[in-house]
């Protein structure tokens, strides 16, 4: 494992950027499943085995998801 990678498995946080980036690339995902409304929330909280992740976005319905055929 290079070094940069380590480091990266140290870090305390998450940037505003990458909080941002995030976040753009799940609205793709989520938008498939959503009609979403508002803003989307992340809290990254650091634990002893790592972090806990909380995503939090308001959805005005569940789509209708069709599976591949």
């Amino acid at each position: 494992m290079n070094a940069v990678k380590l480091l990266s498995l140290d870090r305390n946080g998450i940037t505003d950027l990458e909080k941002e980036m995030f976040l753009k690339d799940l609205s793709r995902v989520t938008d498939e499943y959503f009609e979403t409304e508002g803003e989307t929330a992340l809290e990254v909280t650091r634990t002893e085995k790592g972090f806990v992740v909380c995503v939090v976005f308001s959805a005005r319905r569940i789509k209708t998801v069709m599976r591949p055929a």
